[in-house]
């Protein structure tokens, strides 16, 4: 069984009043199938915990660990730790101009693998996990992203978790930007993924209303840099219900 762990996770950016301590003592493990929601208000450092996870320059770690599966996921470059089963669903998917969707997709998988997927068998699958998204065939010959709208954006990112079948996906706040249909779509597209993986999922928002769809099993409730409380799905419902404003009371 995979087993995705984070011990005391201390991490910094630079800025331009200088260093910024974000994570301050971040522990947590996820176990392969887990669900794990990870919530809290803005500004609490969620988003530096996916982009530690996935590798971005732009975050130092002062200390702590990350692993997977007992190796040192700090030490991979961002391409090892890909193929190692670590996949980041962004926030704010970047466009990538002159480079077509298909092309993309066969050469993340043949990056991920070693080795190129058979082209018609690929071209198949492709196209059943877009129309399972509800993706037009048109995508494939789009550039990357590139005009494309939020929620198509999403279902693209959730296109690439589907085909290269990562062990654990973190997506940070895939929720963001979806109208009610589309959400339905992209929680569908991560609930097939786990359910046929056996996916580990590090799930980032600030609201409750993707966890109608994708259920957790663990809730974290993130504030300054720490985890504040953990729990159960109860957890989220009273989120719903009170808010984050207790949890900042007792920062003050």
């Amino acid at each position: 069984m995979s087993t995705l762990k984070i011990s005391d996770l201390r991490v910094s950016i630079e800025t331009d009043q200088g260093t910024k301590h974000i994570l301050k003592g971040v522990d947590l493990t996820i176990e392969e199938g887990e669900i794990h929601a990870v919530m809290g208000p803005n500004g609490s450092g969620k988003s530096t915990l996916a982009y530690t996870i996935a590798g971005h320059p732009r975050y130092k770690v002062e200390g702590g660990s990350i692993t997977l599966d007992g190796e040192d996921v700090l030490a991979m470059s961002v391409d090892a730790r890909a193929r190692a089963g670590l996949f980041l669903a962004m926030q704010y998917p970047v466009e990538i101009p002159g480079v077509t969707v298909s092309n993309f997709l066969r050469t993340a998988k043949t990056a991920i693998d070693g080795e190129a997927p058979a082209i018609r068998g690929w071209g198949a699958t492709v196209k059943d996990s877009m129309k399972k998204l509800r993706m037009d065939s048109s995508f494939a010959s789009r550039n990357v992203n590139e005009g494309f709208s939020g929620g198509e954006k999403k279902r693209h990112e959730i296109l690439q978790l589907e085909l290269l079948k990562p062990k654990f996906a973190v997506l940070d706040e895939t929720d963001s930007g979806l109208d009610v249909d589309a959400l339905k779509i992209v929680s569908e597209g991560v609930n097939r993924a786990h359910e046929t993986t056996g996916l580990g999922i590090l799930l980032i928002t600030h609201y409750t209303r993707i966890l109608r769809y994708i259920h957790p099993d663990f809730v974290h409730v993130f504030v300054d840099g720490r985890v504040a409380e953990e729990g159960g799905p109860e957890l989220a419902e009273r989120l719903e219900n009170e808010g984050y404003d207790r949890y900042l009371v007792e920062q003050v």
